[in-house]
Protein backbone atom coordinates (compact mmCIF):
# COMPACT_ATOMS: atom_id res chain seq x y z
CA UNK A 1 0.00 0.00 0.00
CA UNK A 2 2.94 2.66 1.01
CA UNK A 3 3.95 1.89 -2.41
CA UNK A 4 0.65 3.25 -4.07
CA UNK A 5 0.20 6.01 -1.61
CA UNK A 6 3.68 7.69 -1.59
CA UNK A 7 3.97 9.01 -5.06
CA UNK A 8 0.47 10.26 -5.06
CA UNK A 9 1.14 12.61 -1.65
CA UNK A 10 4.64 13.85 -3.22
CA UNK A 11 2.63 14.67 -6.28
CA UNK A 12 -0.18 16.83 -3.95
CA UNK A 13 3.19 18.32 -2.10
CA UNK A 14 4.41 19.34 -5.32
CA UNK A 15 1.60 20.77 -6.42
CA UNK A 16 0.91 22.76 -3.24
CA UNK A 17 4.53 24.35 -3.56
CA UNK A 18 3.89 25.29 -7.34
CA UNK A 19 6.31 22.76 -9.00
CA UNK A 20 6.54 19.80 -10.38
CA UNK A 21 8.67 17.05 -9.38
CA UNK A 22 10.27 17.33 -12.63
CA UNK A 23 11.57 20.42 -11.84
CA UNK A 24 12.84 19.07 -8.36
CA UNK A 25 14.96 15.95 -9.60
CA UNK A 26 17.89 17.23 -9.34
CA UNK A 27 17.05 18.10 -5.51
CA UNK A 28 16.13 14.43 -4.97
CA UNK A 29 18.70 11.65 -3.62
CA UNK A 30 18.44 8.91 -5.73
CA UNK A 31 17.64 5.49 -3.18
CA UNK A 32 20.78 3.21 -3.46
CA UNK A 33 20.60 -0.52 -3.51
CA UNK A 34 20.45 -2.59 -0.34
CA UNK A 35 23.83 -2.88 0.61
CA UNK A 36 24.47 -7.05 0.85
CA UNK A 37 25.81 -8.57 3.96
CA UNK A 38 27.32 -11.24 1.84
CA UNK A 39 31.05 -10.53 3.32
CA UNK A 40 29.68 -10.77 7.15
CA UNK A 41 27.79 -14.06 6.45
CA UNK A 42 31.06 -15.86 4.63
CA UNK A 43 33.23 -14.44 7.63
CA UNK A 44 30.82 -16.57 9.83
CA UNK A 45 31.07 -19.29 8.51
CA UNK A 46 33.03 -22.00 10.59
CA UNK A 47 34.33 -25.48 11.59
CA UNK A 48 32.56 -25.04 14.99
CA UNK A 49 29.32 -24.94 12.47
CA UNK A 50 30.10 -27.65 11.10
CA UNK A 51 31.12 -29.99 13.46
CA UNK A 52 27.91 -31.07 15.01
CA UNK A 53 25.91 -31.60 12.50
CA UNK A 54 29.01 -33.86 11.13
CA UNK A 55 28.82 -35.38 14.64
CA UNK A 56 25.41 -36.24 14.66
CA UNK A 57 24.97 -37.90 11.20
CA UNK A 58 28.27 -39.80 11.50
CA UNK A 59 27.08 -40.95 15.08
CA UNK A 60 26.13 -44.81 15.72
CA UNK A 61 22.69 -43.66 16.38
CA UNK A 62 21.98 -43.08 12.32
CA UNK A 63 23.41 -46.86 11.96
CA UNK A 64 24.99 -45.97 8.89
CA UNK A 65 22.16 -44.01 6.96
CA UNK A 66 21.58 -46.92 4.78
CA UNK A 67 18.16 -46.47 2.83
CA UNK A 68 14.79 -47.86 3.68
CA UNK A 69 16.29 -48.49 7.24
CA UNK A 70 15.43 -46.54 10.53
CA UNK A 71 18.75 -45.14 10.13
CA UNK A 72 17.22 -43.26 7.33
CA UNK A 73 14.00 -41.78 8.80
CA UNK A 74 16.66 -40.66 11.65
CA UNK A 75 18.54 -39.03 8.81
CA UNK A 76 15.24 -37.11 7.42
CA UNK A 77 14.11 -36.11 10.14
CA UNK A 78 17.40 -34.35 11.27
CA UNK A 79 17.96 -32.48 7.83
CA UNK A 80 14.13 -31.16 7.21
CA UNK A 81 14.36 -29.90 10.90
CA UNK A 82 18.00 -28.20 9.78
CA UNK A 83 16.62 -26.87 6.95
CA UNK A 84 13.37 -25.81 8.26
CA UNK A 85 15.94 -23.82 11.09
CA UNK A 86 17.69 -22.59 8.29
CA UNK A 87 14.65 -20.61 6.88
CA UNK A 88 14.29 -22.77 3.42
CA UNK A 89 11.08 -23.71 2.05
CA UNK A 90 10.04 -26.67 1.01
CA UNK A 91 11.42 -27.60 -2.29
CA UNK A 92 8.60 -30.40 -3.28
CA UNK A 93 5.60 -28.36 -3.50
CA UNK A 94 4.66 -28.61 0.56
CA UNK A 95 7.17 -31.15 1.28
CA UNK A 96 11.04 -31.41 2.02
CA UNK A 97 10.88 -34.88 0.44
CA UNK A 98 10.85 -36.88 -2.94
CA UNK A 99 9.88 -40.21 -3.17
CA UNK A 100 12.47 -42.62 -4.79
CA UNK A 101 10.93 -46.07 -6.02
CA UNK A 102 13.87 -48.45 -5.41
CA UNK A 103 14.69 -52.63 -5.81
CA UNK A 104 16.00 -53.71 -3.07
CA UNK A 105 17.86 -57.00 -4.12
CA UNK A 106 19.83 -59.17 -1.53
CA UNK A 107 21.74 -61.93 -2.78
CA UNK A 108 22.48 -65.23 -1.15
CA UNK A 109 26.05 -64.95 0.33
CA UNK A 110 26.25 -68.96 0.28
CA UNK A 111 26.96 -69.05 -3.35
CA UNK A 112 30.07 -70.09 -5.54
CA UNK A 113 30.92 -70.22 -8.76
CA UNK A 114 32.49 -72.37 -10.82
CA UNK A 115 34.50 -71.41 -13.92
CA UNK A 116 36.43 -74.45 -15.83
CA UNK A 117 37.53 -76.57 -12.80
CA UNK A 118 37.85 -73.52 -10.37
CA UNK A 119 35.64 -73.26 -7.46
CA UNK A 120 35.44 -69.81 -6.09
CA UNK A 121 34.49 -68.03 -2.92
CA UNK A 122 31.85 -65.46 -2.23
CA UNK A 123 34.01 -61.72 -1.06
CA UNK A 124 37.12 -63.96 -1.60
CA UNK A 125 37.28 -64.58 -5.15
CA UNK A 126 34.56 -63.16 -6.54
CA UNK A 127 31.17 -60.73 -5.58
CA UNK A 128 27.98 -62.09 -8.32
CA UNK A 129 24.14 -60.00 -7.92
CA UNK A 130 21.91 -59.06 -10.15
CA UNK A 131 19.33 -56.50 -11.20
CA UNK A 132 16.70 -58.96 -12.51
CA UNK A 133 13.47 -59.52 -10.04
CA UNK A 134 13.51 -62.98 -9.77
CA UNK A 135 14.17 -65.86 -6.96
CA UNK A 136 17.59 -67.15 -9.05
CA UNK A 137 19.20 -66.32 -11.87
CA UNK A 138 21.88 -68.39 -12.98
CA UNK A 139 24.76 -68.76 -15.60
CA UNK A 140 24.64 -72.33 -16.62
CA UNK A 141 27.60 -73.36 -18.75
CA UNK A 142 27.72 -69.90 -20.38
CA UNK A 143 30.62 -69.32 -22.92
CA UNK A 144 33.58 -66.82 -21.14
CA UNK A 145 34.76 -64.23 -24.18
CA UNK A 146 37.31 -61.62 -23.10
CA UNK A 147 36.27 -58.17 -24.49
CA UNK A 148 38.89 -56.04 -23.51
CA UNK A 149 37.85 -52.82 -21.68
CA UNK A 150 34.12 -53.98 -23.23
CA UNK A 151 34.17 -50.51 -24.58
CA UNK A 152 31.73 -49.11 -27.64
CA UNK A 153 32.83 -45.43 -28.27
CA UNK A 154 32.44 -43.93 -32.13
CA UNK A 155 34.02 -40.79 -31.02
CA UNK A 156 37.16 -42.62 -30.23
CA UNK A 157 36.69 -45.14 -32.84
CA UNK A 158 37.05 -47.80 -30.41
CA UNK A 159 34.30 -51.22 -30.11
CA UNK A 160 35.43 -53.90 -28.47
CA UNK A 161 32.11 -55.44 -29.46
CA UNK A 162 32.73 -55.23 -33.15
CA UNK A 163 31.84 -58.03 -35.07
CA UNK A 164 30.46 -60.16 -31.66
CA UNK A 165 27.56 -62.02 -31.26
CA UNK A 166 27.37 -62.31 -27.43
CA UNK A 167 23.85 -63.60 -26.66
CA UNK A 168 23.70 -65.94 -23.92
CA UNK A 169 27.46 -65.27 -23.32
CA UNK A 170 29.62 -64.05 -20.56
CA UNK A 171 31.86 -61.50 -20.95
CA UNK A 172 35.40 -60.74 -18.66
CA UNK A 173 36.23 -57.37 -18.89
CA UNK A 174 39.28 -55.06 -17.88
CA UNK A 175 38.46 -52.11 -15.53
CA UNK A 176 39.09 -48.75 -16.55
CA UNK A 177 39.19 -47.38 -20.37
CA UNK A 178 42.06 -48.12 -22.70
CA UNK A 179 43.83 -44.74 -21.98
CA UNK A 180 44.80 -45.71 -18.37
CA UNK A 181 47.88 -47.59 -18.81
CA UNK A 182 48.61 -46.62 -21.92
CA UNK A 183 48.54 -43.02 -22.15
CA UNK A 184 51.67 -42.61 -24.58
CA UNK A 185 49.06 -44.31 -27.06
CA UNK A 186 46.64 -40.69 -27.06
CA UNK A 187 43.80 -43.13 -27.11
CA UNK A 188 40.97 -42.00 -24.97
CA UNK A 189 42.19 -39.04 -22.63
CA UNK A 190 45.24 -40.71 -21.09
CA UNK A 191 45.35 -41.28 -17.44
CA UNK A 192 41.89 -39.33 -16.93
CA UNK A 193 39.75 -41.88 -16.52
CA UNK A 194 36.34 -41.65 -18.89
CA UNK A 195 32.92 -42.57 -18.50
CA UNK A 196 33.90 -45.69 -20.29
CA UNK A 197 35.84 -46.72 -17.61
CA UNK A 198 33.65 -46.56 -14.91
CA UNK A 199 31.95 -50.09 -14.05
CA UNK A 200 28.31 -48.99 -14.84
CA UNK A 201 29.29 -48.43 -18.26
CA UNK A 202 30.44 -51.71 -18.67
CA UNK A 203 27.59 -53.56 -16.98
CA UNK A 204 25.38 -50.98 -19.07
CA UNK A 205 26.96 -51.81 -22.37
CA UNK A 206 27.32 -55.33 -21.90
CA UNK A 207 23.35 -55.59 -21.16
CA UNK A 208 23.43 -54.02 -24.69
CA UNK A 209 25.10 -56.33 -26.72
CA UNK A 210 22.84 -59.01 -25.18
CA UNK A 211 25.34 -60.98 -23.04
CA UNK A 212 24.24 -63.59 -20.13
CA UNK A 213 26.63 -62.19 -17.48
CA UNK A 214 29.37 -59.92 -17.41
CA UNK A 215 32.63 -60.04 -15.42
CA UNK A 216 34.61 -57.30 -14.79
CA UNK A 217 38.81 -58.50 -13.28
CA UNK A 218 39.52 -56.32 -10.44
CA UNK A 219 42.85 -54.42 -10.26
CA UNK A 220 43.96 -52.29 -7.30
CA UNK A 221 45.59 -49.62 -9.64
CA UNK A 222 42.96 -48.90 -12.26
CA UNK A 223 40.50 -49.34 -10.34
CA UNK A 224 41.59 -46.60 -7.56
CA UNK A 225 40.19 -49.17 -4.76
CA UNK A 226 41.46 -52.00 -3.31
CA UNK A 227 39.29 -55.59 -3.63
CA UNK A 228 37.59 -55.23 0.09
CA UNK A 229 36.14 -52.09 -1.41
CA UNK A 230 34.16 -54.32 -4.02
CA UNK A 231 33.09 -56.80 -1.36
CA UNK A 232 31.81 -55.08 0.84
CA UNK A 233 29.68 -52.47 -1.44
CA UNK A 234 28.57 -55.22 -3.93
CA UNK A 235 27.77 -57.79 -1.01
CA UNK A 236 24.24 -57.02 0.91
CA UNK A 237 21.52 -55.07 0.04
CA UNK A 238 21.79 -53.76 -3.85
CA UNK A 239 19.37 -51.42 -4.76
CA UNK A 240 18.10 -50.47 -7.88
CA UNK A 241 15.52 -48.13 -9.70
CA UNK A 242 12.16 -49.70 -10.45
CA UNK A 243 12.28 -50.84 -13.46
CA UNK A 244 9.06 -51.37 -15.98
CA UNK A 245 10.23 -54.12 -17.50
CA UNK A 246 11.70 -56.07 -14.18
CA UNK A 247 14.91 -55.65 -15.19
CA UNK A 248 15.13 -58.10 -17.74
CA UNK A 249 17.22 -56.07 -20.03
CA UNK A 250 20.51 -56.02 -17.42
CA UNK A 251 22.43 -59.07 -17.77
CA UNK A 252 21.48 -61.73 -15.65
CA UNK A 253 24.71 -61.74 -13.58
CA UNK A 254 26.84 -58.89 -12.57
CA UNK A 255 30.05 -59.56 -10.97
CA UNK A 256 33.74 -59.01 -10.22
CA UNK A 257 36.41 -61.33 -10.30
CA UNK A 258 40.16 -60.85 -7.89
CA UNK A 259 43.15 -60.52 -10.34
CA UNK A 260 44.30 -63.75 -8.71
CA UNK A 261 40.97 -65.55 -9.61
CA UNK A 262 41.06 -64.19 -13.01
CA UNK A 263 44.97 -65.16 -13.72
CA UNK A 264 43.74 -68.78 -13.01
CA UNK A 265 40.78 -68.93 -15.45
CA UNK A 266 42.97 -67.06 -18.08
CA UNK A 267 45.22 -70.24 -17.45
CA UNK A 268 42.99 -72.40 -17.40
CA UNK A 269 41.94 -71.42 -21.10
CA UNK A 270 45.26 -71.74 -22.19
CA UNK A 271 45.96 -67.82 -22.42
CA UNK A 272 48.33 -64.89 -20.63
CA UNK A 273 46.39 -62.57 -18.69
CA UNK A 274 49.02 -59.85 -18.95
CA UNK A 275 48.97 -60.65 -22.70
CA UNK A 276 45.74 -60.70 -23.63
CA UNK A 277 45.27 -57.12 -21.56
CA UNK A 278 48.49 -56.22 -23.41
CA UNK A 279 46.63 -56.51 -26.89
CA UNK A 280 43.49 -54.59 -25.28
CA UNK A 281 45.48 -51.94 -24.52
CA UNK A 282 46.53 -51.49 -28.55
CA UNK A 283 43.65 -51.17 -29.90
CA UNK A 284 39.79 -52.71 -29.70
CA UNK A 285 39.95 -56.42 -29.06
CA UNK A 286 38.14 -59.60 -28.18
CA UNK A 287 39.02 -63.15 -27.83
CA UNK A 288 36.60 -66.37 -27.09
CA UNK A 289 38.16 -68.28 -24.17
CA UNK A 290 36.81 -71.60 -24.11
CA UNK A 291 36.22 -72.04 -20.67
CA UNK A 292 32.43 -71.57 -19.22
CA UNK A 293 30.98 -70.34 -15.92
CA UNK A 294 28.39 -71.65 -13.69
CA UNK A 295 27.23 -69.88 -11.03
CA UNK A 296 23.57 -69.55 -9.22
CA UNK A 297 22.29 -65.84 -7.61
CA UNK A 298 19.67 -66.04 -5.09
CA UNK A 299 17.64 -63.60 -4.43
CA UNK A 300 15.28 -61.69 -2.02
CA UNK A 301 13.37 -58.46 -3.77
CA UNK A 302 11.07 -55.93 -2.53
CA UNK A 303 10.09 -52.63 -3.72
CA UNK A 304 11.03 -50.39 -1.41
CA UNK A 305 11.16 -46.28 -0.47
CA UNK A 306 13.50 -43.37 -0.05
CA UNK A 307 13.81 -39.89 -0.50
CA UNK A 308 15.31 -37.40 -1.48
CA UNK A 309 15.42 -34.15 0.59
CA UNK A 310 15.21 -30.89 -1.13
CA UNK A 311 14.74 -27.26 0.63
CA UNK A 312 14.85 -24.39 -1.37
CA UNK A 313 15.63 -20.24 -0.80
CA UNK A 314 13.71 -18.77 -2.90
CA UNK A 315 15.09 -15.52 -5.17
CA UNK A 316 14.66 -12.28 -4.65
CA UNK A 317 14.37 -11.53 -8.75
CA UNK A 318 14.11 -14.85 -10.58
CA UNK A 319 12.64 -17.75 -8.22
CA UNK A 320 12.06 -19.73 -11.35
CA UNK A 321 15.67 -19.81 -12.17
CA UNK A 322 17.54 -22.23 -9.62
CA UNK A 323 21.03 -22.60 -8.45
CA UNK A 324 21.17 -26.83 -6.89
CA UNK A 325 23.66 -27.68 -4.44
CA UNK A 326 23.88 -31.63 -4.37
CA UNK A 327 25.31 -33.95 -1.68
CA UNK A 328 24.02 -37.75 -1.14
CA UNK A 329 23.22 -38.62 2.94
CA UNK A 330 23.18 -42.53 2.25
CA UNK A 331 26.11 -44.44 3.05
CA UNK A 332 26.63 -48.45 3.97
CA UNK A 333 24.80 -49.20 6.99
CA UNK A 334 25.62 -51.63 9.23
CA UNK A 335 26.63 -55.75 8.62
CA UNK A 336 25.49 -57.93 11.68
CA UNK A 337 27.74 -60.62 10.88
CA UNK A 338 30.62 -58.82 11.57
CA UNK A 339 32.82 -58.65 14.62
CA UNK A 340 33.30 -55.85 16.75
CA UNK A 341 32.44 -53.02 14.91
CA UNK A 342 29.27 -53.45 12.79
CA UNK A 343 28.62 -49.76 11.87
CA UNK A 344 29.83 -48.11 8.28
CA UNK A 345 29.10 -44.82 9.72
CA UNK A 346 30.03 -42.72 6.80
CA UNK A 347 31.70 -40.04 8.51
CA UNK A 348 34.18 -38.44 5.50
CA UNK A 349 31.53 -40.10 2.72
CA UNK A 350 29.48 -38.22 2.80
CA UNK A 351 28.27 -36.95 6.38
CA UNK A 352 30.58 -34.00 5.69
CA UNK A 353 29.51 -32.91 2.66
CA UNK A 354 25.74 -33.09 4.10
CA UNK A 355 26.64 -31.23 7.37
CA UNK A 356 28.49 -28.41 4.86
CA UNK A 357 25.03 -28.19 2.92
CA UNK A 358 22.97 -27.27 6.02
CA UNK A 359 25.80 -24.98 7.11
CA UNK A 360 26.15 -23.50 3.60
CA UNK A 361 21.82 -23.25 3.96
CA UNK A 362 22.31 -21.49 7.09
CA UNK A 363 24.65 -19.09 5.07
CA UNK A 364 21.62 -18.62 2.33
CA UNK A 365 19.25 -18.26 4.93
CA UNK A 366 20.95 -14.97 6.45
CA UNK A 367 21.33 -13.30 3.25
CA UNK A 368 20.27 -9.84 3.11
CA UNK A 369 18.95 -9.11 0.39
CA UNK A 370 18.51 -13.04 -0.86
CA UNK A 371 19.99 -13.98 -3.96
CA UNK A 372 18.27 -13.18 -7.44
CA UNK A 373 18.12 -16.67 -8.20
CA UNK A 374 16.83 -19.23 -6.27
CA UNK A 375 18.98 -21.64 -4.30
CA UNK A 376 18.18 -25.01 -3.61
CA UNK A 377 19.44 -27.74 -1.21
CA UNK A 378 19.23 -31.53 -2.92
CA UNK A 379 20.40 -34.43 -0.37
CA UNK A 380 19.84 -37.77 -2.07
CA UNK A 381 19.51 -40.93 -1.31
CA UNK A 382 21.37 -44.09 -2.97
CA UNK A 383 24.48 -42.11 -4.10
CA UNK A 384 26.22 -45.63 -2.94
CA UNK A 385 24.12 -48.03 -5.12
CA UNK A 386 25.33 -46.07 -8.43
CA UNK A 387 23.88 -42.32 -8.43
CA UNK A 388 20.22 -43.40 -7.62
CA UNK A 389 18.64 -40.81 -5.91
CA UNK A 390 20.01 -38.08 -8.05
CA UNK A 391 19.26 -40.36 -11.22
CA UNK A 392 16.25 -40.66 -9.96
CA UNK A 393 15.42 -36.53 -9.75
CA UNK A 394 17.63 -36.07 -12.69
CA UNK A 395 14.88 -38.17 -15.10
CA UNK A 396 12.18 -36.83 -12.36
CA UNK A 397 12.87 -33.05 -11.96
CA UNK A 398 11.33 -31.10 -9.42
CA UNK A 399 12.92 -27.85 -10.84
CA UNK A 400 12.72 -28.13 -14.68
CA UNK A 401 16.39 -28.40 -16.07
CA UNK A 402 15.84 -25.75 -18.26
CA UNK A 403 15.56 -23.84 -15.40
CA UNK A 404 18.14 -25.84 -13.73
CA UNK A 405 21.29 -22.74 -13.62
CA UNK A 406 23.81 -24.98 -12.38
CA UNK A 407 24.85 -27.96 -9.66
CA UNK A 408 27.24 -27.61 -7.34
CA UNK A 409 28.13 -30.60 -5.58
CA UNK A 410 29.98 -31.56 -1.94
CA UNK A 411 31.18 -35.41 -1.39
CA UNK A 412 33.49 -36.61 1.37
CA UNK A 413 34.99 -33.22 1.75
CA UNK A 414 38.61 -32.52 3.03
CA UNK A 415 39.35 -33.10 7.00
CA UNK A 416 42.85 -32.60 6.46
CA UNK A 417 42.68 -29.03 7.06
CA UNK A 418 43.19 -25.81 5.11
CA UNK A 419 44.96 -26.04 2.08
CA UNK A 420 46.75 -23.60 -0.50
CA UNK A 421 45.08 -25.39 -3.56
CA UNK A 422 41.54 -25.98 -4.30
CA UNK A 423 41.47 -30.04 -6.69
CA UNK A 424 38.77 -29.14 -9.64
CA UNK A 425 37.75 -32.64 -10.52
CA UNK A 426 37.35 -33.48 -13.97
CA UNK A 427 38.79 -29.86 -14.43
CA UNK A 428 38.03 -27.95 -17.99
CA UNK A 429 34.41 -28.98 -17.91
CA UNK A 430 32.74 -25.57 -17.61
CA UNK A 431 32.37 -22.02 -17.07
CA UNK A 432 31.79 -22.47 -13.45
CA UNK A 433 35.19 -22.50 -12.87
CA UNK A 434 35.71 -19.48 -13.79
CA UNK A 435 33.27 -18.43 -10.83
CA UNK A 436 35.58 -20.95 -8.45
CA UNK A 437 38.91 -19.19 -9.39
CA UNK A 438 37.33 -16.00 -8.10
CA UNK A 439 36.46 -17.64 -5.22
CA UNK A 440 39.38 -19.18 -4.58
CA UNK A 441 41.34 -16.17 -5.27
CA UNK A 442 39.40 -14.54 -2.61
CA UNK A 443 41.10 -17.13 -0.19
CA UNK A 444 44.64 -16.72 -1.95
CA UNK A 445 44.42 -20.11 -3.39
CA UNK A 446 45.18 -21.52 -6.49
CA UNK A 447 43.06 -24.18 -8.92
CA UNK A 448 44.72 -27.44 -9.92
CA UNK A 449 43.99 -30.66 -11.57
CA UNK A 450 42.55 -33.48 -8.89
CA UNK A 451 45.95 -35.58 -8.07
CA UNK A 452 44.46 -38.70 -9.33
CA UNK A 453 42.42 -38.22 -12.88
CA UNK A 454 42.60 -41.97 -13.76
CA UNK A 455 40.39 -42.76 -10.91
CA UNK A 456 36.98 -41.18 -12.75
CA UNK A 457 36.16 -38.99 -9.25
CA UNK A 458 34.08 -36.87 -12.13
CA UNK A 459 31.70 -39.72 -13.44
CA UNK A 460 31.61 -41.36 -9.23
CA UNK A 461 29.60 -38.80 -7.62
CA UNK A 462 25.93 -37.02 -7.97
CA UNK A 463 26.67 -33.99 -10.18
CA UNK A 464 26.91 -36.61 -12.86
CA UNK A 465 23.58 -37.04 -13.55
CA UNK A 466 23.34 -33.61 -14.11
CA UNK A 467 26.05 -33.13 -16.53
CA UNK A 468 24.46 -36.22 -18.25
CA UNK A 469 21.63 -34.06 -18.83
CA UNK A 470 23.73 -30.66 -19.95
CA UNK A 471 22.97 -28.54 -16.69
CA UNK A 472 27.01 -27.51 -16.17
CA UNK A 473 27.86 -29.51 -12.70
CA UNK A 474 31.25 -28.65 -10.18
CA UNK A 475 32.95 -30.49 -8.34
CA UNK A 476 35.58 -29.35 -5.96
CA UNK A 477 37.09 -29.50 -3.11
CA UNK A 478 40.80 -28.77 -0.99
CA UNK A 479 43.81 -29.79 -3.07
CA UNK A 480 46.76 -31.37 -1.35
CA UNK A 481 49.10 -28.75 0.11
CA UNK A 482 48.48 -27.87 3.18
CA UNK A 483 48.13 -24.31 4.22
CA UNK A 484 51.20 -24.22 6.63
CA UNK A 485 53.91 -26.25 8.69
CA UNK A 486 51.90 -27.36 11.47
CA UNK A 487 48.89 -28.16 8.97
CA UNK A 488 51.34 -30.38 7.32
CA UNK A 489 51.93 -32.44 10.09
CA UNK A 490 48.54 -32.78 11.20
CA UNK A 491 47.95 -34.08 7.56
CA UNK A 492 50.44 -36.85 7.85
CA UNK A 493 49.16 -37.45 11.20
CA UNK A 494 45.74 -38.10 9.99
CA UNK A 495 46.71 -39.56 6.66
CA UNK A 496 47.94 -42.55 8.53
CA UNK A 497 45.05 -42.72 10.70
CA UNK A 498 42.11 -42.53 7.44
CA UNK A 499 44.45 -43.90 4.84
CA UNK A 500 41.94 -47.67 3.73
CA UNK A 501 38.77 -46.30 5.67
CA UNK A 502 36.79 -45.88 2.66
CA UNK A 503 34.00 -47.86 3.03
CA UNK A 504 34.98 -49.33 5.83
CA UNK A 505 33.88 -49.20 9.38
CA UNK A 506 37.01 -46.68 10.26
CA UNK A 507 35.00 -44.39 8.05
CA UNK A 508 34.12 -42.53 11.67
CA UNK A 509 33.90 -39.38 13.11
CA UNK A 510 36.72 -38.44 15.66
CA UNK A 511 37.05 -34.83 17.75
CA UNK A 512 40.50 -34.97 16.80
CA UNK A 513 39.28 -33.79 13.33
CA UNK A 514 40.45 -30.33 11.85
CA UNK A 515 37.56 -28.95 9.91
CA UNK A 516 39.18 -25.81 8.72
CA UNK A 517 39.24 -27.27 5.72
CA UNK A 518 35.67 -28.06 4.95
CA UNK A 519 34.88 -24.67 6.27
CA UNK A 520 37.45 -23.38 4.00
CA UNK A 521 36.06 -24.89 1.25
CA UNK A 522 32.25 -24.55 2.00
CA UNK A 523 32.83 -20.62 2.18
CA UNK A 524 34.28 -21.16 -1.39
CA UNK A 525 31.39 -23.06 -2.47
CA UNK A 526 29.06 -20.15 -1.01
CA UNK A 527 30.78 -17.71 -3.28
CA UNK A 528 30.36 -19.77 -6.18
CA UNK A 529 26.88 -20.51 -5.96
CA UNK A 530 25.80 -16.57 -4.49
CA UNK A 531 28.14 -15.14 -8.10
CA UNK A 532 26.02 -17.44 -9.91
CA UNK A 533 22.82 -16.73 -8.34
CA UNK A 534 22.93 -13.13 -8.86
CA UNK A 535 24.88 -13.05 -12.29
CA UNK A 536 23.21 -11.79 -15.48
CA UNK A 537 24.78 -14.59 -17.69
CA UNK A 538 23.85 -18.68 -17.08
CA UNK A 539 27.47 -20.68 -16.85
CA UNK A 540 27.83 -22.60 -20.03
CA UNK A 541 30.15 -25.46 -20.91
CA UNK A 542 33.94 -25.32 -21.81
CA UNK A 543 34.06 -25.95 -25.90
CA UNK A 544 36.28 -28.97 -25.00
CA UNK A 545 33.62 -30.81 -23.10
CA UNK A 546 31.49 -33.64 -23.72
CA UNK A 547 28.47 -32.15 -21.80
CA UNK A 548 25.92 -30.01 -23.38
CA UNK A 549 22.40 -28.53 -23.32
CA UNK A 550 20.16 -30.47 -25.22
Amino acid sequence: MKKILLPLATSAVFALAGCSPAEDKQSQTPVAPEKSNFDEVYASISADDIRPPLKTLASDEFEGRLPTTVGEKKTLDFLVKEFKAAGMQPGNGDSFLQEVALMEITADPAMTMTIGDNVFKYKDDMVASSKREQDAVSLTDSELVFVGYGVNAPEYEWNDYEGLDVEGKTVVILVNDPGFENPESGKFQGTTMTYYGRWSYKYEEASRQGAAGALIVHETAPASYGWSVVANSWSGPQYGLVSDDGGASRVAVEGWLTLEAAQKVFADAGMDFYAEKQKAMQGPYSQAMDIAASVTVNNKFEKSKSYNVIATLPGSERPDEHIIYTSHWDHLGKDDTKEGDQIYNGAHDNATGTAASVVMARAFGKLSPAPKRSVSFLIVTAEEQGLLGSKYYADNPVIPLDKTVANINMDAMNILGKTKDVAVVGMGKSELEDNLNVAAQRQGRTLTQEDRPEAGYYYRSDHFSFAKKGVPALYAEGGSEPADAETAAYRKRMNVIVTGCYHQVCDQYRDTWDLSGIAQDTQMLFDVGYQVANADEWPAWKASSEFQRQ
